[in-house]
Formats: C-alpha cells, structure tokens, sequence
C-alpha cells in the first residue's frame, strides 16, 4: 500500500503522477497538468457540486436528498428542531431502532423512546423502522441509496459511496439544520484518489482491506477530512458486498465522506433490491486531479488483525502470530496510556502452547452482518465445532431479509449445527450494550471499533475486556479451530460457494411505517418520563472566565471516553441524565467539578439578575439540579474574579463563568452529539485541544456553543482559570488569534499572576459564529 502525498491524476483508468515522467505523459494524452478545472471532475465533487446551493465551488452549502438517525439520537434531535420551529420533515427522514434494542434495563425508557420515533414519523412525515429488523445503515443500503445522491446520517458510520451515494455522518446539529430547511456548511474538501488494482487472494475478506488501509493512514492523518474517491481496475474484481465492507470502515480513518465508481455489478445489486431506476453509472469525467492518493494492490494484502485499542493497530495475522509476546506486550504499553493504574491488564496468559487463545467471536452490525460475509463465514464452519470450553461464536444478519435469505439457503443451519448463535439486526456489540466479554477475555470482531471499553467493560469498576478486530473469514477460521488465532488463509480444503442473493421487500412493507409525504400535523407525540427538553442556554457574554476542570494527554481521546457508549444509551434522551456519564470512563471527578463551576456561575446570574432588578423564577433557579457543594469555589471564584477585575478593567455583569477540558485531540469516533452536549448542559463554554480528531466532533462543539479553541502550549492544567476577555469581539470581528490569560493557583490558595497565552478558532462560518455567539444552535434559530 502506497501514499501519494501529492497531487496525482487520473486519466483512462491509469494513475499518474505529477512528477517529470507524469507530466509527460499527461502531455502525450492532451493533458495540461496546471488545468485549475481538472479538480472538478472528481466524481465526488461531481456530486457535490449539485447539492451545493451557495454559488460559491470553495465554500459549500449542502442540501441532502435524504437524512437517516437511529434510536439514541433521532429523540434529541428532533427536539432541537421541535424548539426550533419544525412543523414538518422537509426531505426523507427515517427513524432507524437498532442501538436501544434491547429493552431489559432502566424500565419503559427505550420503549417510550421508539414510541417518540413512531410519533414522530407520523406526526412529521417520516419512516420508522422497528426494532431488530434492520440496523441503520444496512437499511440505508437497501432502501435508500442510488447513484449520485448525498445522505446526512447521526452515525458517524453513514458511508454509502460504495453504492454511488456520498454519505457524511455528522452528529445531531446538523440534521437539525437539514430538517429546518437550513445547509450543511463545509470548506471544499479535498478528494483523494484510492487507486485499486489486483485481485483479493483465498480467505481475504473485506475488513482485511479496509484494516489496512485505516492502518496507514490514521496516524498521519493523511485523510483527515477528506474524501475518499475508489477508482481503478482493481473494483471489478470486488463484489458489492465487498466493495460495501470496505467503505464503511473509512469512517476509521477520520475521512469526511467516500464515493466509488458505479459499475454493472451496483446495477445488478440495486436491482434484485427493487431499485433499479437508482443506478445511474458514475465515473472520472474524461481526467481528474487528486490530492493525493492510496494505491492498493489487493492481491498483497493479507487476513489481518487490528490488535487493543484501534483500528489503526492493525497487522497480517501471521505477523502477530510469529511475533505473539511482542504484540502482546505493545498491547499492554497502550493500556498503561488509557487506564494507567487503575486495573490490572495482562495478555500473556492468552498464550498457550505458543497460540493466541481468544474467548469470543462476534461477527455483527453494518461491517460484518452482510450477507457474503455471514455466508462465507457458514461455509468455514459447514460440518465444523466451536467446542464447548470458553470460546463462543454470536452472528447478527444486518437486517431481515438477510436473516430471512441465510434461513433459506442453509448458511443459518450449518452456522447453529456448528455451535454459533444467531442473534437479531443490533448494533449492541459494537458500542458495548451486547455480548460484553468476561473480564479479562479477548475478542475477536468483525465490527466497526475496539476502542477501550467500548466492549462494555467498566475501568472504574476494575473491569478490562480486550477487543481486536477482523474479517468474518478468520473469525470463523478462529471458531473452527476452537478459539486459536487462526487466518483464513491458512485453511486446506474449505469450498467457498458463491451465494445468489434475493432480497424479500415484504418484510418491510408489513413492518415499517412510511409516511413521507403524509405528515399528520394533528397527531401526538409520545413522550415517557425519561424524555426531556433541552434545557435553557444563554448568550455568550461579552468576557469569559472558564475553569479548567479535567486535563487529557492522551495522543487521541475518542467520543466514548467524553460519553461512555453502551449502559449510557439508555439516557440518551435525558439531556441532564446522560450529562452524569460525562468523562467518567476517563475523568470521574468531571462531573463534580463542572457541577461546581455551574452553581457558581448560576449564582452569579441570580445575583446579576436582582441587581437589575429581574425577576429569577425558582424554576429556572433550580432547573440543573445544581451541586449544593460549591462554596469552596465560590470563595476560589471570588479572589479570581477581583484580580480579573482588577487588572482588565471589567465588570462582573459582563463576564460569563463556565468548565472547560483540556485536551491533546479530542473527539476521534462517533458522531454522538452527546460528547459535546453533556459538557455544554454542565455548564462548560470551551474546548481547549491541540486539534480536533474530526469534524463531526468539532461541529458538535460549536452546535452546542462552544468555542473550540486550539492551543498547542502546555500552560494550561487542571484548575486554572483562563480569562479571554473581548471574546465576542473576537468572533464579531473575526479576529484570527484571541488573546487568553491563565491564572494558575499557589500552594495557598492565592493565584498567580496571569500569563498570556494565544488561542485560535480555526475556520468558522458567519452561522457558526453567531451559534457561538447566541449560546447553542437552539437559540440561533430562535433569533432567527
């Protein structure tokens, strides 16, 4: 695998580069290398282009075709839209159950939260899908995806390009806007070519391709951002099922979106789906220009293995298998990085006669519930035992009617007969709410995600499960030889039959409620005691104070260390109530302390408030539940506030007080809103990072407003206070770089003088900065 960090042209299905010999030979074809216009002939931007609708090719405004959420997002965001105006879903909206599926914990609350989706779907105009009969994006796949449209999804995993659709997963904000009638604002972003050749070898499946290409790539975050575009010789030796489980696992390596050449083969597939009429073909519009570009020789690359705790660790099986106690202990040095001291983690105890033993094989959710992938994995396994000792085998079909299809053709059969168990279309074991392993157990997924504890295991709790990542082959290569590490290329004799697929609408059409174009305005919305508004936020003020009350070092902080996944999901719709999770997988004393700062800063409001003779209703008053436990803080905020005063010449009516994290590069993983939106709710204003891992996690900061500062010093810890005075200057006036002063305390509880320091923001739009300035997206479109 190759990394072109230049630009590169692609011209009758060849790649060339802009070197010497490339030029030339652009030259020989009629060419002209320094043709500005070539950047439009991406496909991607092809398709961009047509959804933009601000008239500007460098500054988009995205309109998209359809938008899609499932069961721990679509409640929230249609509340910030209900806040905010909505009278009806203005384009497609399907409301997907496939996160809060299982309804055995916390009482009614997931229940009354697919209830709210029924209602909602009916009251508004959009499609409801029932629990267990699809996950998310397999549903996108099959029923909403063709050829040149564009898709905005909750889930950061909302990648259709393999089907010709640029999909972009971004957290809940942004839909909002869409149902609101508003654009997705973006920069251009630049397209990288994935350049194909070759053809997969024996017991290479999907994962292995997309592990290797998330592998090198993340860490140098080459992509970061960007679009994917595949193209090359190579795609006509992949199925769609193939070229589908590749494409969602380009989320893992921080792209913005993908899109692939369209070909027969998506034709065919569209087709036995009942949608031929949205195949349309799409390729390179005569020679194109790329940012650069990722040259993959399928035929090198190998069964691999993306060990604790990324997907970006990945490696041949083999190599892991040679080098076992070397892996193993690179393993346990990234645990001590996550969790430090606070659990014993071993792995060398998984080694037995010099093998690897694993006690967990999961193949499941929009990665691995495919149909080839499940149907593959029954062949490995036909006449096969997964034993009955520790190790077991659960298999989740991504929808209906791909359960339904394996039934019929006998791959379910010979998956039961060898010891596996089929489970119904979840997301659980991806994000920790299904199939936890035992504590110190390792398991082998074919799945989108091994971040820590994203399994299901409770560091506080002194729990620590292991997850590695692979392809559904070498999973049940691994099953067949009873929980040893084994690659799919190591298999002798195994026959591997090609499986015709027939995809059965009925289940569908009795099953799923489609009121697009039907809104019901008169109808009522189900609400269970869990489900909660938003509460209020204010308006940024003219100065901020903010507190720094939890400091992360880590080279990355991924979205489920901000929010825990998994037991949490189930508040998902209780904004204050999922706000109690916030961190404490990484930081338990965050919630406390931000509890703090917030009573702090109520109180100055209250204060504020009677001295302008306002009226502060209790309710309001009380509304947060705020810690009773503030008075230390409040006298630490006190002798703060009178050296801020002093020496900036500011009043305490025109500062705001508020928590902040500081944070190496927060954000990597899912598009949840909640990681920001749990922060805002106790009462944080800022983020303070070196970067931010993705967009998504950066939009989510700002729809919430906050401000997401970039900082690359080292001045700023766990308890200091930082004064940005004139920050609505700053973002009225667009002021590059705002100055900041850190106050650090002394010994005895005095503070020091303060130190300046440079923040900047980044690129913003005018709506991103009036959201900012307005306190959070709800108020800006109440000023609207």
């Amino acid at each position: 695998m190759d990394l072109i960090k230049s630009k590169v042209f692609y011209v009758d299905g060849e790649l060339i580069e802009a070197d010497e010999a490339g030029i030339a030979k652009l030259q020989s074809k009629g060419v002209n290398a320094n043709d500005a216009t070539l950047r439009d002939n991406t496909i991607a931007y092809s398709i961009m282009s047509k959804h933009n609708v601000s008239g500007n090719p460098e500054k988009l405004k995205i309109k998209f075709d359809k938008i899609t959420s499932h069961d721990i997002t679509y409640v929230g965001i249609i509340q910030t839209a209900r806040a905010s105006g909505l009278e009806k879903f203005p384009i497609p909206y399907v409301l997907t159950n496939c996160h809060n599926s299982l309804c055995a914990v916390g009482g009614t609350i997931n229940e009354d939260d697919h209830m709210f989706g029924l209602t909602a779907a009916k009251k508004y105009g959009g499609v409801y899908v029932p629990p267990h009969q699809a996950v998310i994006h397999q549903f996108a796949r099959e029923m909403l995806a063709g050829c040149g449209d564009m898709i905005l999804g909750s889930d950061s995993h909302t990648r259709y390009g393999a089907l010709g659709t640029m999909a972009v997963g971004e957290g809940g904000g942004e839909l909002a806007k869409q149902l609101l009638g508003r654009t997705y604002d973006v920069n251009r972003p630049e397209v990288i070519c994935i350049y194909l050749t070759g053809k997969p070898n024996f017991g290479v499946g999907p994962h292995d391709v997309a592990l290797a290409l998330v592998g090198a790539t993340f860490d140098s975050g080459f992509v970061k951002n960007k679009v994917l575009e595949f193209v090359g010789p190579g795609i006509k030796n992949l199925s769609v099922d193939f070229r589908i489980g590749i494409d969602v696992m380009t989320t893992e390596t921080t792209c913005l979106s993908s899109i692939w050449e369209t070909d027969s083969d998506v034709e065919e597939w569209l087709e036995i789906h009942g949608r031929k009429n949205a195949y349309k073909p799409l390729s390179v519009n005569g020679a194109a220009c790329y940012d650069g570009a990722v040259v993959i020789d399928l035929s090198q690359i190998k069964p691999m293995i993306a060990m604790p705790f990324h997907p970006s660790k990945a490696y041949a099986i083999a190599d892991v298998k040679a080098n076992l106690k070397d892996y193993l202990h690179e393993c346990e040095e990234r645990a001590k990085v996550s969790f430090g001291d606070k659990c014993e983690y071993s792995l060398m105890d998984k080694i037995i006669d010099g093998k690897l033993y694993v006690e967990q094989g999961i193949i499941a959710g929009c990665a691995g519930g495919g149909f080839e992938n499940i149907c593959e994995a029954a062949d490995i396994l036909k006449g096969a035992d997964i034993g009955n000792g520790k190790f077991s085998l659960s298999v989740y079909p991504a929808s209906m009617p791909v359960y339904m299809e394996l039934v019929k053709n006998g791959a379910a059969a010979n998956l039961i007969e060898a010891g596996a168990v089929i489970k119904t279309a979840f997301c659980g074991p991806c994000f920790g709410a299904g199939d936890t392993p035992a504590n110190n157990a390792f398991s082998i997924r074919h799945s989108t995600r091994n971040f820590p504890n994203r399994e299901g295991s409770k560091i506080q709790n002194g729990q620590i499960s292991s997850v590695a990542l692979m392809d559904a082959r070498s999973i049940a290569a691994t099953a067949a030889n009873k929980g040893f590490l084994t690659g799919a290329d190591e298999l002798e004799g195994i026959e591997i039959n090609k499986y015709k697929y027939f995809f059965d609408k009925t289940i569908y059409d009795r099953r799923v409620l489609d009121c697009v174009g039907k809104a019901d305005t008169s109808s009522e919305i189900h609400f269970g005691p869990n489900i909660k508004d938003w509460p209020r936020m204010n308006a940024l003020a003219d100065n901020l104070l903010i507190k720094c009350v939890s400091e992360i070092h880590d080279p990355v902080t991924t979205t489920d260390e901000l929010i825990p996944s998994g037991e949490t999901s189930s508040y998902r719709s209780n904004p204050l109530g999922l706000a109690e999770f916030a961190l404490s997988r990484r930081d338990p004393e965050y919630v406390g302390e931000s509890k703090k700062v917030r009573a702090v800063e109520k109180d100055r409001q209250i204060r504020m408030a009677k001295a302008a003779g306002l009226n502060t209703p209790d309710s309001e008053i009380d509304q947060y539940g705020f810690a009773k436990d503030a008075a230390e803080l409040k006298a630490e905020y006190d002798t703060v506030l009178k050296k801020v005063s002093g020496n900036f010449s500011v009043e305490e009516k025109d500062i705001c007080l508020g928590s902040t994290i500081f944070c190496t590069k927060p954000g990597d993983g899912s598009a949840r809103e909640q990681a920001a939106s749990c922060q805002k709710v106790l009462g944080a204003w800022a983020n303070i990072a070196g970067e931010y891992a993705t967009k998504r996690y950066r939009s989510n900061l700002i729809n919430w407003g906050m401000l997401p500062f970039l900082y690359n010093g080292q001045e700023i810890h766990k308890g200091d206070y930082v004064f940005v005075p004139d920050v609505r200057k700053a973002l009225t006036e667009k002021i590059d770089e705002i100055k900041a002063y850190v106050l650090s305390a002394n010994a005895d509880g005095t503070f020091a003088d303060a130190k300046e320091v440079v923040f900047t923001l980044g690129s913003l739009s005018d709506d991103e900065r009036q959201i900012i300035l307005d306190g959070c997206l709800i108020n800006f479109y109440k000023t609207k």
